[in-house]
């Protein structure tokens, strides 16, 4: 599988297509993180949630290394989009547990979901994230996503749960064993 350059994003080639941020493709790091990681502790009321401007219940951050920023973004019907949010607000969210402390730049992404008045805070690799939005892509319909989108974002998040071990139990950042 190769890998080409197509502006500030690679593309895996045979990969049909896909994008990935610069610091995951596999020639410079020798594959993705897999590190999946949750802090249950993490709380995200729906004050901080109307502050970020988000109209949906999940959102990724990563800090991209070329910028020297952080980004967020959040699967909509039309790919990954950008908020334009003020960077202070958004510490406001990362500032409320540990992991964001842990991320890899380019490689790993914070992701936050809310629903129900629940919510939940996991470090993962960037390529689920973009994953995720490739899915919601592929399946919304209407103005909601309808069923089969919100069937597929429950079992997405059914699995990263699943693979996600509490940050206290977690390996440090840079140790892979």
């Amino acid at each position: 599988m190769g890998v080409a350059r197509a502006g500030r994003l690679w593309v895996w080639a045979g990969g049909g297509g896909r994008e990935c941020p610069r610091g995951a493709r596999p020639a410079a790091t020798g594959g993705a993180p897999d590190r999946y990681l949750t802090d249950p502790d993490h709380r995200l009321d729906a004050g901080v949630w109307e502050r970020l401007q988000i109209p949906v219940g999940v959102a990724f951050f990563f800090r991209n290394a070329a910028l020297d920023r952080l980004v967020a973004l959040y699967p909509s019907p039309a790919g990954a989009t950008e908020s334009e949010l003020d960077p202070q607000t958004w510490q406001q969210v990362l500032d409320g547990g540990p992991l964001a402390a842990l991320l890899e730049p380019d490689t790993e992404a914070l992701l936050v979901h809310r629903w129900e008045g629940r919510s939940g805070c996991y470090l993962v690799p960037i390529d689920v994230c973009y994953e995720l939005v490739g899915r919601m892509r592929m399946l919304w319909q209407g103005f909601d996503g309808g069923a089969e989108a919100r069937a597929a974002l429950g079992a997405f998040f059914d699995d990263v749960q699943r693979r996600a071990r509490p940050v206290a139990a977690a390996t440090p950042a840079g140790d892979r064993s």
